[in-house]
């Protein structure tokens, strides 16, 4: 320790990271924490009665508060008492994290699962003011306020920078994370949460994964086990590792570690690391003295510091939030759960429509499957392995036993409202409601049986029951019988009940009229020379090379899709001029590999989540065919050949009464083992000088590149909703129902840009980033099947303010909830 210049002290923080479904079935892994706090508390009751004395000092923290939750339940009165006691006694500490998690969960359920152990913690009389993380390489901007909301005011960040980094540029230095209201957490941007067994702080347990040097030659297990020369080791990499920060200009005169008690994820706790430390303070104290410690403890200290702490403001996307478009059906169908789950919770309102019980059920499973692991450890290796496929189908389950539970609290729910069961003679009146609180114009849409409509031989009218007068409706035959939509415009919260009936008379035909210049098989492909009545005109024309409506006009060419789409009213684009793809082209991306090699390649991939060698294309349009037209909404499928895919479609659905396109992309994907990317252009653009990009995430509403801390991502983020392209007098709105994932950065292979590198070229065009499955470790391997993901594009001057705009993306993407009643 000579070469130090300082007198230095390491506080070592002990714990098991969670990693639900790494390294092992997620109940065993769930038994394995349970029986982690239990050891945890045996170590400090014994080294608390001088049983071990070398492991006097040792302290535990409990990382996540879901394995606490299973000790709780799996615990007898015994059990409780004594780690409660432990906890009073400082040995074992709460986080306030619930798991380590991706950012596909929404807030609300987010900010109730933060406040649980501070719920647990008043029970007892201890409070829970400090968390942490591991792995995760960020959270979305509400989540600052969510700690902060649950009483948490510090935050220990341990990021692995596998495929991600840690943001401001640098690690072990702390700062303020200012949230959205103003307020302030303190963060402690930590190391990767096993450098203290790299440094040698776990006798039989030392690491080489941060730190790589000679003493790597004598590893066994390939590098991750180093059992030889254990004091050199840690005197040479302590000293090396505190030399190395005091020539990096580190103010401080402590530093903190993490320590695990075996070399995996979901690891024991072990006496060993305190035995360790009381040794090297024997022998080192007085240069170098170790701690063990709590989050509490640690973060008062760095309270009590006298240097200035800088503050910074925004968004910390996480770069490991792409795990779940390597599940992207699943990932389609959680989202489909969250969002009824909200619907469930907004059409209660503590009515008590559903039991709670059913709602805490449905928030776990949502929880488990947005936790940030995404698959067993071989999955690319052996994507056929047995723990591999077993470890997946549990995880997706997670998504389907949410999506049961909601469903089926929706179902109560609808009943208590008064939705009928299928019986004889069920009356033909229907309810639609606006759950929003907000206004709502949209298309709600009810079905008859198809049983039921020989008994309307001239037809069905729609009536406003309130009204008695009658609404446009449109009829489309669809797999679950009669699908009726209709118009409407609901105020916050209103509902509103429609009758259907027979129509009194068949409907008059039409006659050819003598100016309109349409092809004897139907086929529009000219404009009039003289204009006709308005009732010869369609409402909406759609023809071999595009679509009009009073709102909208698309064009598309064979060979490249959609060229062109225009607002009616003032012609002007809303595709911006400088975009590679066309709108909702698809763009496939694979970098190719030996099977041998499909890790390695993998491996190198960095940041970029793509080789330097990747073959990328785009989908050609080859046909385009009329699906439906209305009264109401026209439909025209667009197909494309494109590589990786057997079938690519766009189903392209415009409105007579709303500025509005409803697109549905349809796949067949292929099944490939090698490492791909799949992207659907969106280049959509106001083509004002002064857009601005807004996102959707949880808690907040997020300016990429602005609203964002330093040394963060650039290239993707993830939506919950939606976003919206604005300016001071109009905008664009684009709800995302099913893919989270928006790509912002380039496309292309190059040395990618943090936040605050990025210069005044900052504007790239914009891509949804549904599969990919790029990871060399347990993303999900083959990416084939069939899917279809929904983006619902609206515009014009009614959005202007984000906060208006993402409540449109939210109602937009629920869409009116409309049932048949039962009287």
């Amino acid at each position: 320790m000579k070469s130090l210049t300082r007198k230095w002290k390491i506080y070592a923080v002990h714990h098991s990271h969670s990693d639900i479904g790494y390294t092992e079935r997620q109940e065993k892994i769930e038994q394995y924490h349970v029986d982690f706090i239990r050891q945890a508390v045996r170590i400090s009751e014994e080294a608390e009665a001088g049983l071990h004395p070398e492991w006097q000092g040792f302290k535990w923290t409990c990382e996540t508060f879901w394995a606490v939750e299973r000790f709780l339940e799996q615990a007898d009165a015994s059990e409780r008492e004594r780690f409660v006691a432990a906890l009073k006694r400082g040995d074992l500490e709460l986080s306030g994290t619930y798991l380590n998690m991706s950012e596909l969960i929404g807030y609300d359920i987010l900010r109730s699962k933060l406040s649980a152990a501070g719920e647990f913690g008043r029970t007892v009389g201890i409070p829970v003011t400090t968390a942490m993380t591991a792995d995760i390489n960020g959270y979305s901007w509400g989540y600052a306020q969510a700690l902060l909301d649950a009483g948490i005011d510090s935050l220990l960040s341990n990021v692995h920078t596998h495929h991600g980094m840690f943001p401001i540029g640098r690690k072990q230095t702390p700062f303020y994370w200012e949230t959205p209201s103003g307020e302030q957490l303190l963060v402690w941007n930590g190391e990767h949460y096993m450098v203290g067994n790299d440094l040698g702080l776990n006798p039989n347990m030392v690491l080489s994964y941060t730190i790589q040097d000679e003493f790597i030659d004598n590893a066994v297990g390939g590098g991750y086990t180093l059992l030889q020369d254990h004091w050199k080791i840690a005197e040479t990499r302590i000293e090396r590792y505190l030399k190395q920060l005091e020539s990096e200009d580190y103010p401080y005169d402590f530093v903190l570690v993490n320590v695990m008690g075996l070399l995996r994820d979901n690891a024991s706790p072990n006496g060993a690391v305190a035995a360790f430390i009381n040794d090297w303070n024997g022998k080192h104290g007085e240069a170098v003295s170790m701690e063990m410690t709590t989050l509490s403890r640690f973060f008062a200290h760095v309270r009590a510091q006298t240097d200035e702490i800088p503050v910074y403001r925004g968004d910390w996307p996480d770069w490991w939030t792409d795990g779940t478009a390597s599940t992207p059906m699943h990932t389609q169908i959680f989202r489909d759960a969250q969002r009824t789950y909200g619907l469930v919770r907004r059409l209660d309102k503590g009515a008590g429509l559903v039991p709670e019980s059913q709602l805490l059920k449905a928030e776990h499973e949502l929880m488990m499957y947005a936790e940030h692991t995404w698959g067993y450890h071989s999955s690319i290796a052996e994507p056929w392995h047995p723990m591999v496929q077993t470890l997946g189908v549990r995880k997706e389950a997670y998504a389907a036993n949410a999506s049961r539970l909601v469903y089926t609290a929706l179902d109560q729910a609808l009943h208590k409202l008064g939705e009928t069961t299928l019986t004889p003679g069920m009356p033909l009146r229907y309810q639609a409601i606006n759950s929003f609180d907000h206004p709502v114009e949209d298309i709600a849409r009810i079905y008859l049986e198809n049983y039921e409509l020989p008994g309307f031989p001239n037809g069905i009218e729609v009536v406003d029951e309130a009204t008695g007068e009658a609404v446009t409706h449109q009829r489309e035959n669809v797999s679950r019988g009669n699908q009726i939509s209709i118009g409407v415009s609901l105020l916050p919260n209103e509902k509103r009940v429609f009758n259907v009936r027979a129509a009194s008379a068949k409907a008059d035909g039409q006659t050819t009229s003598s100016t309109q210049l349409q092809g004897k098989i139907r086929i529009f492909d000219l404009d009039d020379l003289y204009p006709g009545p308005v009732s010869d005109m369609p409402v909406i024309r759609i023809t071999e090379t595009g679509v009009d409506t009073p709102h909208v006009s698309i064009r598309w060419k064979t060979g490249e899709g959609i060229v062109s789409w225009k607002e009616k009213a003032s012609g002007r684009s809303l595709l911006r001029t400088d975009a590679a793809h066309t709108a909702f082209s698809p763009v496939y991306e694979v970098t190719k590999a030996d099977p041998e090699r499909q890790v390695e390649v993998r491996g190198k991939m960095g940041r970029n989540r793509k080789g330097a060698h990747a073959q990328r294309s785009v989908g050609r349009l080859v046909q385009a065919h009329q699906v439906a037209n209305g009264p109401l909404y026209g439909t025209v499928e667009l197909k494309y050949e494109t590589d990786g895919m057997q079938y690519y479609s766009l189903l392209l659905t415009v409105y007579r009464d709303l500025p509005r396109v409803d697109v549905a992309v349809r796949m067949l994907k292929d099944s490939v083992w090698d490492p791909e990317n799949v992207y659907i252009s969106l280049p959509f653009d106001t083509n004002k000088q002064n857009q601005q990009l807004w996102l959707d995430k949880a808690g907040a509403l997020v300016r990429p590149g602005i609203d964002q801390l330093p040394g963060t991502c650039l290239d993707f983020y993830a939506l919950q909703e939606g976003f919206a392209l604005l300016d001071e007098k109009e905008g664009i709105v684009i709800g995302v129902p099913d893919a989270p994932l928006l790509q912002t950065g380039p496309l292309t292979y190059e040395t990618r840009l943090l936040n605050g590198q990025q210069g005044e070229e900052r504007n790239h065009p914009l891509y949804s980033w549904p599969m990919t499955n790029y990871w060399e470790t347990n993303f999900k391997a083959t990416l084939g099947g069939f899917y279809e993901f929904r983006y619902n594009v609206t515009w014009g001057q009614d959005w202007t303010s984000p906060e208006q705009a993402v409540r449109y993306c939210h109602s937009m993407n629920a869409g009116v909830t409309a049932f048949r009643l039962k009287d």
